[in-house]
């Protein structure tokens, strides 16, 4: 399949390590940029163990798999926890959505270009690691989006993510997002020691794109199932999010 599938400007939100707050960044800015005016699509494209619908309360009856099973309408599958934001749930506790083939990578492909055309972003929110549904869904967008923490294997399995998309599938842009930092200054340490590296054996240099402090707020909307863009607290790791949503509002 030819890149990108999305008509607008996509987003692939990925991670080498799981637990390092992907999904939750990958909905707070989403709906920070809800907020700046833009119609945003959010792809669950942890196939095979969703869980943005969870983080987010909503009440979920049809999936992407359904899509494909069952030929739904695209478009009946959606829901709207807010009127410019739209989520394509996916399915959870099936394994045989964890390895697409290609004729159903094609059929997903086909669903998407014909969803995003209706939005203005597009999000994906994968699972960890380097599993075939992650690299297929990183090599259909525009743009590569990488969360890492402080946490070494967080940071070496970053690595290994970003060399097989380099490597493999021939990608060459990457931006990161430190989260669970103490704050900017930790943020910009840790992405740039991971920038020297990349640079130094894979010859790419990945971008900073912003951070977000570790915050009992965040926390505490993961529980509560409201994102912390949408809690009646504020805290640092909110304006961080904003932060980010106005960096990538201008334009990756």
């Amino acid at each position: 399949m030819e890149f990108p599938v999305f008509a607008p400007s996509s987003v692939c939100f990925s991670s080498g390590k799981g637990g390092v707050g992907k999904t939750s960044i990958s909905i707070n800015t989403a709906l920070a940029l809800v907020d700046r005016g833009f119609r945003v699509l959010l792809v669950d494209g942890d196939l095979g163990l969703a869980n943005v619908d969870v983080m987010l309360g909503l009440s979920v009856q049809t999936t992407m798999r359904d899509i494909i099973a069952n030929d739904e309408d695209p478009r009946t599958v959606l829901v709207y926890p807010e009127p410019n934001l739209a989520v394509l749930p996916a399915s959870s506790g099936v394994p045989d959505m964890v390895n697409l083939g290609p004729e159903d990578q094609a059929v997903i492909g086909q669903i998407l270009q014909v969803l995003s055309a209706d939005f203005d972003l597009v999000f994906v929110d994968v699972a960890a690691g380097i599993g075939p549904s992650v690299l297929w869904f990183n090599t259909v967008v525009h743009h590569n989006v990488v969360v890492i923490t402080p946490d070494p294997t967080s940071i070496t399995d970053a690595y290994a993510l970003i060399k097989v998309l380099m490597r493999d599938h021939n990608r060459r842009r990457f931006y990161l997002v430190a989260n669970m930092v103490r704050n900017e200054k930790e943020g910009i340490q840790v992405c740039q020691g991971l920038i020297k590296v990349v640079k130094k054996f894979l010859n790419v240099e990945p971008e900073y794109l912003g951070f977000v402090p570790r915050d009992n707020l965040m926390a505490r909307a993961v529980r509560d199932q409201v994102p912390a863009v949408r809690s009646a607290e504020t805290g640092k790791a909110d304006e961080a999010i904003r932060k980010l949503a106005a960096r990538m509002a201008r334009g990756l």
